[in-house]
């Protein structure tokens, strides 16, 4: 049984190994075993991760069975959209997918932002699951964009966006 908590410190090194993983199974046939290791470097280190854990307004969680971490998600309210909280990240090891872990994660961090009425994402297109899962949660497709950071530049992205209580 897993169970949703907030990230600590102590965590970041699983996190980084966890996302090296997901990232690996999730992409390298779509950018390329290179490609998926430099993003991997940069984005998921643990300098990285950490400066995600410290940011004031977003939250950041694992789901835990006590000896092993099976997923992490997090979100930050938009820094240039009012009320809108934006999902940077929720991933879940391939082994644990389809068992509730991202649905649970998911549902913890939807409630972190009562200010917010939206929660926004962008994923890619090609990601089928993906999309699948965040079309089950109740986002619907609401534009484009092109991925802006300097190692996937250009790739095409798909906003999503579900409305929240806030």
């Amino acid at each position: 049984m897993y169970f949703v908590r907030t990230a600590s410190e102590r965590d970041l090194a699983k996190v980084s190994a966890l996302l090296a993983e997901t990232w690996h199974a999730t992409y390298d046939m779509l950018y390329g075993i290179d490609k998926v290791n430099e993003i991997t470097a940069r984005w998921h280190s643990v300098p990285a991760l950490k400066a995600k854990l410290e940011r004031k307004d977003s939250e950041f969680v694992v789901a835990d069975n006590g000896r092993e971490l099976a997923g992490m998600g997090y979100v930050a309210m938009s820094k240039d959209r009012p009320k809108k909280a934006f999902l940077h990240n929720l991933y879940v090891l391939p082994r644990h997918q389809r068992q509730g872990i991202g649905r649970d994660m998911f549902a913890e961090l939807e409630t972190c932002f009562p200010d917010a009425n939206a929660m926004l994402l962008e994923v890619d297109p090609r990601n089928d699951a993906a999309v699948a899962f965040y079309q089950a949660h109740g986002f619907i497709k609401v534009g484009e964009a092109r991925h802006t950071a300097d190692s996937v530049s250009g790739v095409p992205l798909d906003v999503y966006e579900k409305p929240l209580g806030g």
